[in-house]
């Protein structure tokens, strides 16, 4: 199949024409405005430090549906008395900082480059991405961020510090998401780690029409400012 070199318009070739491996395009810039219409096509960048920009659109999708969410009974026991108190968007930069050190402090690769940052603190700024934190007093336990179209919540990434970190705020994020009626939580690539939550896999087809359903408007929700139980 072949891939698509972008233009200055803010337009995407459609899904389906993607390769097997779900790279789908080449090229375009990471502006706010690309961004939203990325997303709200089911369409994502990820690339390494030094390559050019690469749009994907994966198939099967991992999607976890808020009101399919599970905890485990231990995790159940420790949030009758949580070690952490959860903030949302007070500090987006250190939660998207630490996202990409765990992995390079792990010796692994990550595609939060400096580019990638910038792109998510420019839709932090509009009310577009989110980050969910768990603290322990002055110090950053864990967290994730991710972006917010309508009914849709695309998670980017998450990362712990202290045990449970990751987790906590996961919980805190989908309470949170469900007291605002979201439809769908994109977790882009599936793990065990997110399916023992509830996530399954669903075709690129069911994917996309998802997005339809749960996607009538690309306004910012703002930023969330208080953890709602």
């Amino acid at each position: 199949m072949p891939l698509f070199q972008l233009t200055d318009e803010h337009r995407f070739p459609p899904c389906d024409l993607a390769e097997p491996n779900g790279l789908l395009a080449i090229g375009g810039d990471l502006s706010p405005e690309r961004l939203v219409v990325a997303y709200r096509n089911g369409i994502f960048p990820w690339f390494s430090e030094g390559d050019p920009i690469l749009w994907w659109c994966t198939s099967p999708r991992l999607v976890l549906f808020p009101e399919e969410f599970r905890v485990s009974r231990r995790l159940a026991r420790e949030l009758r008395s949580p070690p952490f108190e959860i903030r949302f968007n007070s500090d987006f930069e250190q939660v998207i900082d630490r996202c990409a050190q765990n992995r390079t402090e792990r010796g692994e690769d990550t595609w939060i480059t400096i580019q990638m940052k910038n792109a998510y603190c420019a839709l932090h700024e509009q009310g577009y991405c989110h980050s969910v934190e768990s603290w322990q007093q002055d110090r950053l336990a864990g967290g994730l961020y991710g972006l917010y179209l309508d009914r849709v919540f695309f998670g980017e990434s998450m990362f712990s510090d202290l045990s449970g970190g990751s987790k906590f705020a996961l919980v805190a994020l989908v309470n949170q998401l469900q007291n605002n009626q979201c439809g769908l939580i994109d977790c882009q690539m599936t793990t065990s780690h997110l399916v023992s939550f509830g996530a399954r896999e669903v075709t690129g087809m069911e994917f996309q029409g998802l997005l339809k359903q749960f996607i009538q408007t690309t306004s910012p929700h703002g930023k969330w400012t208080s953890y709602e139980e």
